[in-house]
């Protein structure tokens, strides 16, 4: 065994995931396979579902239902309970959102945002942490936020509050089980391009500027976030609770300074790309 296996401690351990099956989950999913993880993924994509099961020969308990629906997350912690009689990692990806200013947003809105955002991982939490303690090895529960939970978000209002009531339900919560050595922590990515966020952006722009806007100059990987995702499931970070990761590129830490083509760093946009004289016809501007 080497030496990342053996700090690890993953193999044999089991992980629930909801949203499991594509994007950012597909790939926490099979980094954690990776490591001799055993998984059980809740996913409302049927295809994603079935693609992810048989890429997984059937290793994996992969079930196509809501994570919204308290009868379909139950159903799969019942079938962990069955098959694995443990639970050591749960990770809660699902989340989704739309844009429109808030005054234009109503209640029905309100409450599809939180249901989406929130209050699933509530309800995961409350099946998986009985769970964890009566294994008495402690767990790792690890939530997918967003940068959005850090930062203002006009046009995302409800969503950004609701993924900050992630965070901060998790900062709460990992002082609460730290004594039963049950640890909580959130993944905050930033721009990680996925076949969902693209159907999402739609004109295909959401993208452009990053080497503006994104110090690391590029957009994130799945691997970026599933990186983090296996770290805080593993022994390796042990003594790691109520925190949170930023695979975002540097984007939390700038708050707000851009790097310019030409001018650098700076808060405000250069005089030449205010003025349309970039390039000196105005055709070079830089695109956000």
């Amino acid at each position: 065994m080497g030496w990342f296996a053996e700090r690890a401690g993953l193999d044999g351990t089991v992980a629930l995931i909801t949203g499991g099956a594509g994007g950012l989950g597909e790939a926490i999913a099979l980094d954690l396979a990776a490591n001799g993880v055993r998984l059980a993924v809740l996913d409302i994509d049927g295809a994603a579902a079935g693609a992810l099961r048989n890429r997984l020969e059937g290793q994996a308990l992969v079930h196509e239902g809501d994570a919204r629906d308290p009868e379909a997350l139950g159903a799969l912690f019942a079938a962990v309970d069955a098959r694995w009689g443990r639970l050591d990692t749960l990770v809660n990806l699902v989340g989704g959102t739309f844009r429109a200013a808030f005054t234009d947003t109503t209640p029905k809105g309100w409450d599809a945002l939180l249901r989406t955002n929130l209050l699933h991982v509530l309800h995961a939490c409350s099946l998986a942490v009985p769970r964890m303690k009566a294994g008495g090895r402690g767990g790792s529960i690890v939530n997918v936020t967003t940068i959005e939970a850090h930062r203002a978000a006009p046009g995302f209002a409800v969503y950004s509050a609701a993924k900050a009531a992630v965070e901060q339900f998790a900062r709460s919560l990992a002082v609460e089980l730290a004594p039963d050595g049950i640890r909580v922590n959130n993944i905050a990515p930033d721009y990680t391009p996925t076949p969902n966020m693209a159907r999402f952006a739609g004109n295909g722009q959401a993208g452009a500027g990053v080497g503006v806007t994104i110090p690391m100059g590029r957009a994130g990987r799945v691997t970026d976030v599933s990186g983090c995702a296996v770290f805080l499931a593993s022994g390796l970070s042990a003594y790691v609770t109520g925190t949170t990761l930023h695979p975002d590129g540097g984007t939390f830490a700038s708050s707000g300074w851009l790097n310019w083509p030409g001018s650098g760093w700076s808060t405000q946009p250069p005089p030449s790309l205010l003025t349309g004289e970039a390039g000196g016809d105005g055709s070079e501007g830089v695109e956000l």
